[in-house]
């Protein structure tokens, strides 16, 4: 993937902003924060390109101290398109961010113009006085000037923090919140159509950085080939690289995401397969531990059984798939890789494939039903969410339920199943459906209606009513292209 692909909604919301700043005179600020390689930098970077305003893009260094990381701010300030006299732009050797600032404002011109701060959590990493400085210079300096601030962050938790009402930023930034490019926009980046579209989604998770590596028209498992002979690809490197920045090899939270990683979902066999050496984790730990991770960090999701009754027990899988990948398969492989053993690796990744797909499939197809009935393109309007069901015993475990409200719904008003799978749904998957549906509360038979998503299609003349759902990979995929 070479060109810029998608992001139209967000590169539509910064040129509002812009527009706000024209007609304004005024400052305003952005807080854009997402995981790592979800390409924060280049969306900011292709909208800096796009307006044809002069901007300033600086992105900060980890582990460089307050006086070098202001010594490299003035100078790109001097190398900016804001700059027009650079001879002007001091080289200041103080480290106060506040000074730097000051430099910032005697420069800005009296037309709309962009500043983009990169990697923002750094610079507070480095100094406890930055984000004071940050807060006096955009009252005292920038906000009343016709300026665009834009502040990156890769970490989820700092940048919230940086605009938290106990933060000196506190209520003074837009916030926009970056996710990965969607199954629709890796299908144009990729070239790719359906089936194929969805795996190179599922295996890159959507990430841009991924993404560019990736040859125009390869099918997945074939890109997967060609990156089991490369120790160094971004397929490995990118969620490797988001471990090794966020979680600690020996931090407690690490062990309970590869236990999430490996396959557990349920609070207490994450509990086991996490086990210190003092044996399973207890529960008064885990469970701050593993609110921390949805909660602040956003790397696990929690489902909970949809219906009409309470149930139990919540579910925990991990919430980017090229990660969920690369713990469940590809750490495997890349240590195989590194040893020279493409082959191998390549084995591994292949046994694993079926049946992780099969999984991490369905919370996408959730969201697809969700966003298609958003839409208005399914027959069950009233339809405001979209879950699974299953009991304790996970007998039976159903897919899809489609309800009013989660987790107790009013009203369910369809159930479903998904298989993903190269056979075609059948009269026998069906009857399974069936008899798992009416164990599901809120199920009313001749009235509930059935969804299929099957891979493969379904048998011909499979008996499913004019009020019921059918689709294929293509439904999938088509259903992001109404958010674009």
């Amino acid at each position: 993937m070479n060109d810029f692909v998608g992001r139209l909604g967000e590169l539509a919301i910064l040129r509002k902003r812009l527009e706000r700043v024209s007609s304004s005179g005024s400052g305003t600020a952005v807080a854009i924060r997402g995981r790592r390689q979800v390409g924060k930098s280049r969306l900011v970077q292709q909208f800096c390109d796009q307006s044809g305003a002069p901007y300033l893009f600086f992105t900060a260094i980890k582990g460089a101290s307050p006086t070098e990381s202001v010594s490299t701010f003035c100078a790109d300030l001097r190398e900016s398109t804001l700059a027009t006299n650079p001879e002007l732009v001091p080289a200041l050797e103080t480290g106060s961010w506040l000074d730097a600032f000051k430099v910032l404002g005697g420069v800005l011109p009296d037309t709309p113009s962009i500043v983009v701060l990169d990697e923002l959590p750094w610079l507070g990493e480095q100094s406890a006085l930055f984000d004071g400085a940050l807060q006096t210079a955009w009252e005292r300096l920038l906000s009343t000037r016709p300026v665009l601030l834009l502040l990156l962050g890769s970490d989820v938790h700092m940048m919230e923090r940086l605009t938290a009402y106990d933060r000196p930023f506190f209520g003074r930034a837009d916030t926009m919140i970056l996710g990965p490019l969607s199954p629709a926009e890796t299908a144009d980046a990729l070239g790719l159509d359906g089936a194929d579209a969805l795996d190179a989604h599922l295996v890159s998770g959507g990430l841009p950085g991924i993404l560019r590596s990736w040859p125009h028209g390869t099918p997945a498992l074939r890109f997967l080939e060609q990156e089991c002979a490369d120790p160094a690809a971004a397929l490995f490197s990118v969620p490797e690289a988001v471990l090794m920045a966020e979680f600690s090899a020996s931090d407690q939270a690490r062990r309970v995401l590869e236990a999430v990683g490996s396959g557990e979902r349920t609070q207490a066999n994450i509990a086991a397969a996490a086990a210190g050496r003092q044996g399973a984790i207890p529960s008064g730990s885990l469970s701050p531990l593993l609110r921390r991770l949805v909660e602040e960090k956003r790397v696990l999701a929690i489902d909970e059984p949809l219906s009409t009754r309470p149930g139990k027990p919540a579910l925990y899988r991990i919430t980017d798939s090229n990660l969920r990948f690369y713990l469940a398969a590809l750490r495997g492989a890349h240590e195989q890789a590194r040893r020279g053993r493409p082959e191998v690796a390549l084995r591994l990744v292949q046994r694993r494939w079926t049946s992780w797909r099969g999984r991490a499939i369905e919370p996408l197809i959730r969201q697809s039903l969700e966003l298609a009935l958003g839409a208005g393109g399914l027959p069950w309007p009233d339809v405001e969410t979209v879950g699974g069901w299953w009991n304790r015993q996970f007998n039976p475990e159903v897919d899809l339920v489609g309800a009013d409200r989660a987790p107790v719904a009013r009203q369910v008003f369809f159930v479903g199943s998904v298989k993903w799978l190269g056979t075609p749904f059948d009269a026998h998957d069906l009857g399974e459906l069936s008899k798992a549906a009416a164990q599901v509360p809120g199920f009313t038979s001749g009235t509930t209606g059935l969804a299929v998503v099957s891979l493969s299609g379904a048998t011909p003349g499979l008996g499913l009513g004019s009020g019921d759902l059918l689709w294929g990979p293509d439904d999938v995929v088509a259903a992001w292209r109404t958010t674009n």
